[in-house]
């Protein structure tokens, strides 16, 4: 009966973040950076054919012919292809996201059971599944992170069960996950240091940096990609080494950096205190903290954010850190066996999580006009992608290339001339990555001035067709 309580949790769990994701597709809320992105790249594998992701290639000028690995080293997609020999298309990718978000919750339960005991678990397994950075990632489209809490999940746990194998096993796949994840295994050899194991510690800090040089140095530039993408440290040095040795020479500087501006300390602050702070007492934290600190160090503002699934990455780290943390503070108060406090603060973190639900997204599957959006502008999005032929190549607006990746080329409308046979362009709203919808305006004008034609209007939705497509396309 206690594995069927904790089950019916992570299938709920599930349906709610598949349901956000859903919703939001169907109502073309979703967006085509990124989830046109990730569905091109698992089309590519569905099709044993190479991951491109023409969408990414040509907004910045790589090709239609650009692979996922050359933008982020994320081959484990690989794993998502057979899902779309069942239903070839976005929800599939959300559905899948939001199932594996929601298995994260049993081996977390399993963890605090063991920790502190049955009743804490329940409620920590219900602080993780209304957690704030589920809900962002689940509500932001799709993305690699959705590998990445059941992956530590299942490293923390079965390490900690004395199961060194299955953990070193989850520690391989996170580092198929992103380039950065070899971040994670420094963060992991470095608490497996401090709890004893040096040898292994050192050899998962060993494995995370040889990683780490090799997919930013070699093999994304292999497949394509330019490393110089990924640098986003310019304020303190051209390169790693260099920003090393500026860092090394202002130590202080340093130190205050993850705290230089509001966004970044309201986001550490939303990172640790869903476990009252007890996160910080416990080894476990030392996973996270190199992938927050490459946030938290950058010049890009969207990383420091709460806004979007960054956080994702190391929110079930957190949540076992707290678990550790407080039967450690237990310990060193000589009361180990203390069933009242365990369930207090299982409690308190519940609470927490509930208390920040309405900052979040997932507070917006309980408003109506969630579901409803607008319906004018709704039924002017369908009837604007329906005029696209299947198989054609289509520069879209950002928000309904989703409603057109699984029956054409999706590249995304910008400011820079393609030719593509298709645009379809919204006036009416802003779209990224276009600064207002009079921008838009002024492409769209553009393209009707150099060989294309309206053959649709509505609500601010504009298709035009290129009056000359047997002509070279310069893509």
């Amino acid at each position: 009966m206690t594995r069927l309580w904790i089950y019916l949790l992570s299938l709920a769990a599930a349906f709610a973040y598949a349901l956000l994701g859903l919703v939001k597709l169907v109502t073309f809320r979703a967006t085509t950076f990124d989830l046109v992105i990730v569905d091109q790249a698992v089309r590519g594998y569905a099709r044993f054919g190479p991951p491109y992701i023409p969408s990414v290639g040509v907004f910045h000028g790589r090709g239609m012919d650009y692979p996922q690995l050359a933008d982020h080293f994320s081959p484990i997609y690989a794993l998502l292809a057979p899902l779309y020999w069942i239903h070839d298309g976005p929800a599939t990718l959300i559905v899948a996201q939001a199932v594996l978000f929601a298995a994260a919750i049993p081996f977390l339960w399993k963890f605090t059971q063991r920790v502190l005991g049955t009743a804490p678990a329940y409620l920590v397994a219900v602080a993780y599944a209304l957690s704030w950075p589920i809900a962002q990632a689940a509500a932001f489209d799709v993305h690699e992170v959705m590998f990445v809490p059941l992956l530590t999940a299942v490293m923390i746990e079965r390490y900690h069960a004395g199961r060194p194998l299955p953990a070193l096993l989850a520690l391989l796949a996170l580092l198929l996950v992103k380039e950065d994840m070899g971040l994670m295994a420094i963060g992991a050899g470095l608490c497996v240091a401090l709890l004893g194991d040096r040898l292994q510690g050192l050899l998962c800090v060993a494995l995370g940096l040889a990683w780490t040089v090799l997919t930013r140095g070699f093999l994304i530039p292999l497949a394509g990609g330019d490393a110089g993408d990924f640098w986003a440290y310019g304020h303190l040095g051209p390169d790693a080494a260099s920003a090393l040795l500026h860092m090394l020479g202002d130590p202080l500087g340093t130190l205050f950096l993850p705290f230089s501006e509001e966004a970044k300390v309201d986001t550490l602050f939303l990172l640790v205190w869903p476990t009252l702070l007890l996160c910080l007492l416990s080894p476990v934290s030392l996973i996270a903290l190199p992938h927050v600190l490459e946030r938290m160090l950058s010049d890009r503002s969207s990383w420091w954010q709460s806004d979007f699934q960054y956080s994702a990455f190391t929110v079930v780290i957190l949540f076992c850190a707290g678990v550790d943390g407080l039967a450690r503070l237990l310990r060193w108060a000589k009361r180990p066996d203390s069933p009242s406090v365990k369930t207090a603060w299982a409690v308190a973190v519940c609470a927490v999580a509930l208390t920040l639900l309405p900052r979040f997204a997932l507070d917006q599957l309980t408003h109506p006009g969630f579901y409803r959006a607008d319906p004018e502008r709704t039924r002017a999005a369908a009837a604007a992608v329906s005029k696209i032929p299947s198989g054609a190549v289509v520069e879209v607006t950002n928000s309904l290339g989703p409603a057109l990746t699984s029956r054409a080329t999706v590249l995304l409308l910008d400011g820079t001339p393609r030719q593509a046979p298709w645009v379809v362009a919204d006036v009416a709203r802003w779209e990224y990555p276009f600064g207002s919808p009079a921008a838009q305006a002024e492409r769209v004008a553009l393209l009707l001035g150099s060989g294309y034609v309206r053959v649709f209007e509505r609500n601010g939705y504009v298709v035009l067709r290129r009056t000359d497509p047997a002509s070279p396309d310069p893509l």
